[in-house]
């Protein structure tokens, strides 16, 4: 049996066994989530290459799996993460209802993922992209929150998505009698260039919902502040890259001519749009899982964009954005979930003060969210170079305005998270969290390390994604392990940077331990001067709460305008429209009678500019 077949085996009886493991006892549904979650993945690494090809005809239909060098970065993201967000969850998730289903479906969903990279035909990538929307979908709306919004929402959505996808099917199979990735590649350029467009833009569509590109993203705030944080540590890392792996294949492997640039425009206008607008989004909330999710959707706009310049060092900023996403994204919703799991709650204006009750989740996010908000010495830094870089030498100098504002704008939520959540004051309610449990710590921990090593040695990541890069059609990719050198010839030593801010950190670290071996007082949030009047119990005087009123006001004749209001019109009326049908279609047989005795009259009526006589 082929290794290909084996991993999705192995995935998807991990979920069957923790379904029924759970039915049995909870303790033996998390022996096998762990076995579950590690078995495969170490199969994947031990056994998986590109080399490996498994073929077979159904119903007549030529399909193929394979992973190629650019969709096994996708794999590998994948199965790295996904185990680690699973050991995170056995405890996270203890004591939960339904686990059994829960596990069931987040196992078939990395299934899904793992068989859409290893698709090299249409119809199986199809097939894995239904059963991943699915499961996801059930876990969506696992909870049993807001099911007839959220979860309504994402399937609508979701479906608009795989009908694009099925129509660009069936025009491909017209114009090519094959559905094989290559033989599509191969021969695109001979087909009409309307047909080439329908494709195309089909395609885009579906890729573009999952990576929630604006306007098609009003489904991801929901859907991912709605998960169990568990979950949502791969929805937004990995789930969300599946889009982003389509579109990488459509624009640059699939339009591979001039005469689509101004699609790729498109794109990477609407990136650039959803970077900043999705920023503003996130700076307004004050619930720590709906910032992320807005957080999410931005810096998906950065990597959006990145694909649609096309250059070869915006691809490689993309990718690299991809990657780097996936970690410091997953690590933050996992940082959440921690806190959701010690103080009972995500509000960033009610817990606050645990950087001393939760040290370790603390230095997690604070890692984290120095990778994202782009400075150095972290990876983060290293992307954005790149894509800064890649719009001057392409000429998108409007779109570098757009992206440094949403970069510059995101650190007021990375100091709202931060800030909010571990270093404020300490209030009475929560003298008494501790840690989160070492398996939930754990894997945040390694996030982190990873997030240094490659912020210091990206070359790790950019060797992958040269090859990867190469197999899309760009010729031998540059890199260096631990140099960054820019098209004007001047270089920076990531090395040298890593060790001064080190150094630095250390010294900042003893100053402050310190200073703390005195004594020292700590106060809440009522231990302030208030002019001689006594603040009631209810005044929450912290400086968080509407901190960035003047900012959201300043922001808010940009954001007046809903796209969610917008669906919601559309939605109104289709209703209507229905409503109005059914009192057409009665069930009644004279009422259809009497139809068919009107459409008659009208024929004989209208029968002149009909038929012609």
């Amino acid at each position: 049996m082929s290794s290909l077949v084996i991993i999705l085996a192995l995935l998807s009886g991990a979920g069957a066994l923790s379904y029924f493991g759970f039915r049995h006892s909870e303790r033996l549904g998390n022996i096998f989530v762990i076995i579950g979650a590690f078995v495969p993945a170490i199969y994947f690494f031990f056994t998986i290459d590109t080399s490996i090809q498994f073929s077979f005809t159904l119903g007549g239909l030529s399909l193929m799996w394979q992973y190629s060098a650019y969709s096994i970065i996708f794999a590998k993201l994948v199965l790295v993460l996904a185990p680690l967000a699973l050991l995170f969850s056995s405890a996270y998730m203890n004591k939960k209802v339904r686990l059994g289903t829960f596990y069931f479906n987040y196992f078939l969903s990395v299934m899904g993922m793992t068989g859409i990279l290893m698709s090299q035909d249409f119809i199986s990538l199809f097939i894995f992209w239904e059963i991943m929307t699915w499961s996801s979908y059930l876990i969506v709306i696992y909870a049993g929150k807001e099911v007839e919004t959220v979860g309504i929402r994402y399937m609508v959505f979701s479906a608009i998505g795989a009908y694009s996808m099925l129509m660009a099917l069936v025009f491909i199979n017209k114009e090519t009698g094959s559905f094989l990735l290559d033989d599509v590649f191969a021969n695109f350029a001979q087909m009409d260039f309307n047909m080439q467009l329908l494709i195309g833009v089909l395609l885009l569509i579906g890729f573009s919902i999952k990576a929630a590109v604006m306007p098609l993203h009003v489904w991801a705030p929901g859907a991912y502040s709605n998960s169990p944080m568990s979950y949502t540590a791969i929805f937004s890392g990995a789930l969300s890259k599946m889009g982003i792996y389509g579109l990488g294949l459509v624009f640059i492997k699939l339009f591979a001519g001039n005469q689509y640039t101004f699609i790729n425009e498109i794109f990477a206008w609407a990136g650039g749009i959803t970077a900043v607008m999705a920023t503003f989004l996130a700076v307004t909330q004050d619930d720590a899982k709906r910032m992320l999710a807005y957080s999410s959707i931005a810096q998906l706009g950065y990597i959006v964009l990145g694909l649609a310049i096309g250059t070869e060092m915006s691809v490689m900023a993309a990718i690299y954005l991809a990657i780097l996403h996936a970690a410091f994204k997953g690590n933050l919703f996992m940082v959440v979930g921690a806190v959701e799991r010690q103080t009972g709650s995500t509000d960033m204006t009610v817990v606050t003060g645990l950087i001393r009750k939760m040290p370790w989740t603390f230095v997690s996010a604070l890692i984290s969210i120095i990778a994202l908000a782009g400075i150095p010495p972290l990876g983060g830094f290293i992307g954005k170079w790149l894509l800064y870089e890649s719009m001057i030498t392409s000429n998108h100098f409007v779109l570098i305005i757009f992206a440094f504002l949403a970069s510059t704008a995101a650190f007021l939520y990375c100091y709202k998270f931060l800030y909010s959540f571990f270093l404020g004051q300490e209030e009475p309610e929560f003298k008494n969290v501790k840690e989160a449990p070492f398996v939930m710590v754990l894997p945040m921990m390694l996030i982190s390390v990873f997030l240094v090593v490659t912020g210091t040695f990206p070359g790790l990541l950019f060797e992958p994604i040269a090859h990867g890069m190469e197999y899309l059609g760009f010729q031998s990719v540059d890199w260096n392990m631990s140099m960054l050198i820019n098209a004007w010839g001047d270089e920076v030593n990531l090395i040298d940077i890593s060790s001064y801010i080190g150094v630095l950190f250390v010294i900042v670290l003893i100053f402050i331990t310190m200073l703390h071996r005195k004594k020292t007082r700590y106060v809440g949030t009522k231990d302030i001067s208030t002019s001689g009047e006594v603040p009631l119990d209810t005044d929450n005087l912290s400086y968080k709460t509407n901190f960035y009123k003047p900012f959201e006001r300043a922001i808010a004749p940009v954001l007046k305008r809903s796209m969610n209001a917008l669906y919601d019109e559309i939605g109104n009326g289709l209703s209507a429209l229905f409503q109005f049908i059914r009192y057409i279609y009665t069930g009644n047989g004279q009422a259809y009678a009497l139809y068919v005795v009107l459409f008659l009259v009208l024929l004989l009526i209208f029968k002149q500019q009909i038929f012609g006589f």
